[in-house]
């Protein structure tokens, strides 16, 4: 009874929430917003080490329920989906406390995330897949209340970039997204890039929305995307990850194909193997410019005017970048207004929220952090 009285009354507090954050986002929050809660913790359970430590560090000091067993009531019942591997689970309770919670504590200060946090967080094993569409939900930010963490169950810890993308990106995006709908970010961010958002057919855009002045395809689905893909790229992405996109952003890209086309090929460079111009064109895109095998399995890397291995010239052309937009300023515009919204919003700078962590991002180490759940007695 207690577990069914402790749901019900977490859903109707999130219903009353959602209805006062509108008018009263500044409000400070009681000692809890679950009462009901059991406080017996059973030492002899499997789970009994993690379960105190999100006691511990988040339902005690930050007021938020962290779920990991996946409560039907808490999932959305269309999606397929399963519960997260326990030991994954440790993982990103761990990492979400070091990478994002931690974070905000010396940077934004101690009550920042007390009053502004969400309530909830749910980790989802598997993808939550839209049919219709063939898209990939990987988060969820709920009413300003809850932040959903799907495909819990396929990540690899050895592999920075994918726990980059997958979790510490989405979880600054989605956090984002509470921010704003607690406090709305300046209208001048929808101008920047009114009438090249496409809310049907961001999955297929390639490479060109970054000449269009997005961080991410996703970016160019609908401004609040825009704005929170903005924040969590500039905030995760590493130095080489972000110069990398200014260059996009800078030049020019087309499509071999329509943009609907799953085989279409955007390229910012192509080339043909010799002077005559009715060979076919061949597409590369920024990172290779040129780059081939030849017979004998030999990668060669070509720019401009020189010659394959059979003395024919390689012509290398650049896409001209006909849109009229300079990504790469567009992209600075939105993270100068994103900046500015931090400080005067929410006196916190964006900048050494950055700094931070990508710090830390770079140098955790995963077993010691480990050991604040393991060590647990």
């Amino acid at each position: 009874m207690k577990r069914i009285q402790y749901y019900i009354s977490a859903l109707l507090l999130v219903a009353v929430a959602a209805m006062s954050l509108s008018s009263c986002g500044d409000d400070k929050l009681g000692p809890t917003i679950f009462p009901d809660v059991d406080e017996t913790l059973d030492p002899n359970s499997y789970s009994y080490k993690l379960d105190k430590f999100l006691r511990t560090n988040y339902l005690e000091k930050y007021n938020l329920t962290f779920l990991y067993k996946m409560p039907d009531i808490s999932t959305n019942m269309n999606y397929n989906l399963v519960p997260a591997q326990y030991d994954n689970a440790i993982d990103l309770a761990v990492l979400c406390k070091h990478l994002w919670f931690d974070v905000y504590d010396k940077i934004a200060g101690d009550q920042f995330l007390k009053l502004y946090g969400p309530r909830i967080i749910l980790l989802v094993g598997s993808p939550a897949i839209n049919p219709s569409s063939g898209t990939e939900t990987v988060g969820l930010a709920e009413g300003g209340i809850k932040i959903t963490l799907f495909k819990v169950n396929a990540m690899d810890i050895n592999d920075f970039q994918e726990m980059n993308e997958l979790y510490f990106h989405t979880m600054h995006h989605e956090f984002a997204h509470i921010l704003h709908q607690t406090k709305t970010y300046p209208t001048e961010f929808n101008t920047i890039s009114v009438g090249r958002y496409d809310a049907n057919n961001w999955g297929y855009r390639g490479n060109e929305v970054t000449s269009l002045g997005f961080v991410t395809n996703y970016a160019s689905s609908e401004y609040r995307e825009d704005f929170a893909e903005t924040i969590a790229c500039f905030i995760t992405y590493t130095d080489e990850q972000w110069d990398q996109l200014m260059t996009y952003a800078a030049r020019g890209w087309a499509t071999s194909a329509s943009q609907d086309d799953l085989d279409a090929v955007y390229y910012s460079y192509y080339y043909y193997p010799d002077n005559n111009a009715d060979n076919e064109i061949t597409y590369v895109d920024e990172r290779y410019v040129v780059n081939t095998t030849d017979s004998e399995g030999v990668q060669h890397m070509y720019y401009r005017n020189e010659r394959d291995s059979a003395g024919n010239r390689i012509v290398v052309y650049e896409v001209e970048d006909e849109d009229g937009i300079k990504g790469d300023e567009a992209i600075l515009q939105k993270v100068q207004i994103a900046r500015e919204w931090f400080r005067t919003a929410w006196n916190v700078d964006l900048d050494s929220l950055r700094k931070e962590v990508r710090d830390r991002q770079a140098t955790y180490d995963i077993n010691t952090l480990r050991k604040m759940v393991y060590d647990i007695q």
